[in-house]
């Protein structure tokens, strides 16, 4: 029995049918009207029924399909709530879960990657995957030195699907586009098709994990699991127990829906300035809600197979560009936002209307606290998707340089998580401590004559306290 449909034919047929399947139910719901059902009744089991045909196809395919859905996962607050709710529970599934490769072809994997005593690495080792993701599952075992470790294991031919897949979901990008609406799906599936070797790559992954391991390693807020072993298409790290988020998104407490929002936003903004990398990959499948020793909670963090290499952390421009926009400087924001390519060399925009377009977005960081919802992720939403409004018209004349292309896809997610989490989050504390630019008195007083005297008054003080100390040593 194959674990992964590698055959480009097979898979191909697979997708191609989904098209075709929705075509098939629109058929089936006519067929229910006319049979005397209400257009509201068949609406919904219409949705119902192609989630649940869209999400077992792409669960079942793995590979770039079932990466292409956890990514959709992320958008769900997006949905208008009649169509929302029957994808939801379809949609949560794929954060979590998959169906399993054979007991066999994971044996498999491990005898060739660790060579044929590969059980001598393990005190215990359970056969029955603990979590699937989109090109690998991970078990639980038992280290030779008594540490409880996840063992995450590669699908045999998981690059080659996840190409194929990939290449066939985007042509099929103009199909897919209803299921979220006011998002272009064809960059999304571009950009993950362009990082496919990364995601392949565990060496690579083993390093960005250790790295942000070490980082956090006593950071009271955040758990990054230790790598413990690596080779290729095996990655060996420390167990991390915890409520999955999506858990929490479905049955957790408000206290625990606002820690694990507030966690994730330090998270996403400290992880950049603190070991340069970004985690890209924010579905709540990749993190845990821990308790801590003071009753509250810690976030826990998974999978960094998707990072963005940031060696200076998060761009200035950005923390610049959304301070100068809430203080409403129109016209320093268009001439910023024209220099790092974000308006096109080929139009021309009127400064205030560009601001009008931002401000919307940014309003959870113009407060000391913001609650997401759902509600409001779907309005904006909505007015970016409506042809008749004037953000979207704007917006058609907007670019997004490559370089921030995963950062605005990462930002844009973690919102989608909040909203699911329904998350009231101190926003603006993040941003003021690690998004450079957003503060500007420090930036500022670095270029006037009143710090630099600041700065002498400061060393002048700092020499006559060591002259003290000095005398009085000698004394």
């Amino acid at each position: 029995m194959s674990d992964l449909p590698r055959k480009a034919v097979t898979r191909t047929a697979k997708l191609a049918a989904l098209p075709l399947g929705f075509a098939g139910r629109a058929t089936w719901g006519l067929g229910k009207r006319i049979g005397g059902k209400s257009a509201e009744i068949v609406g919904r089991e219409l949705q119902q029924r192609t989630a649940e045909q869209l999400f077992k196809v792409l669960g079942e395919l793995k590979g770039g399909a079932m990466k292409f859905g956890q990514a959709l996962s992320v958008f769900e607050s997006a949905l208008p709530e009649e169509i929302a709710g029957p994808y939801r529970a379809a949609l949560t599934k794929l954060q979590e879960a998959a169906p399993p490769m054979p007991t066999s072809t994971v044996h498999t994997v491990l005898e060739e990657r660790l060579g044929a005593q590969w059980r001598e690495y393990f005190l215990e080792f359970d056969d029955k995957p603990a979590a699937a993701a989109s090109i690998g599952q991970v078990h639980r075992a038992v280290w030779s030195d008594g540490r409880e470790v996840a063992v995450k294991v590669q699908y045999p031919g998981a690059g080659e699907a996840l190409l194929s897949d990939l290449n066939q979901l985007g042509r099929f990008a103009r199909l897919l586009g209803p299921l979220i609406p006011g998002m272009d799906i064809k960059p999304l599936i571009t950009e993950l098709r362009d990082r496919v070797s990364e995601e392949l790559d565990y060496e690579l992954e083993a390093q960005a994990q250790q790295a942000h391991a070490e980082e956090f390693a006593d950071d009271p807020h955040v758990v990054v699991p230790q790598v413990v072993h690596q080779s290729d298409q095996v990655l060996v790290t420390e167990w991390m127990d915890g409520t999955p988020l999506s858990k929490v998104i479905s049955e957790g407490t408000q206290e625990e829906r606002d820690q694990a929002g507030q966690l994730l936003a330090h998270f996403l903004f400290s992880g950049p300035a603190r070991t340069g990398l970004l985690h890209a990959d924010p579905h709540p499948g990749n993190f845990r809600l821990l308790p801590d020793e003071k009753g509250g909670h810690r976030l826990g963090v998974l999978d960094f197979g998707t990072v963005d290499r940031l060696p200076d952390g998060l761009p200035p421009t950005i923390g610049t560009s959304l301070r100068m926009t809430l203080e409403g400087e129109a016209d320093a924001v268009y001439d910023m936002l024209r220099e790092e390519g974000f308006v096109k060399e080929s139009v021309d925009l009127e400064p205030q209307a560009v601001l009008d377009y931002l401000l919307p977005i940014i309003e959870p960081m113009a407060v000391d606290e913001y609650t997401f919802t759902r509600a409001w992720m779907r309005k904006h939403a909505a007015r970016l998707a409506d042809v008749r409004s004037p953000a979207y018209q704007l917006g058609r004349y907007l670019n997004l340089p490559p370089a921030y292309l995963l950062i605005h896809r990462v930002t844009v997610s973690t919102i989608g998580v909040l909203c699911q989490l329904n998350a009231t989050v101190r926003m603006r504390d993040e941003l003021e401590e690690w998004l450079p630019g957003f503060v500007a008195e420090a930036e500022e007083c670095a270029e006037t004559e009143e710090c630099a005297e600041a700065e002498e008054l400061m060393e002048e003080e700092e020499l006559v306290e060591a002259r003290k100390g000095s005398t009085a040593a000698e004394a």
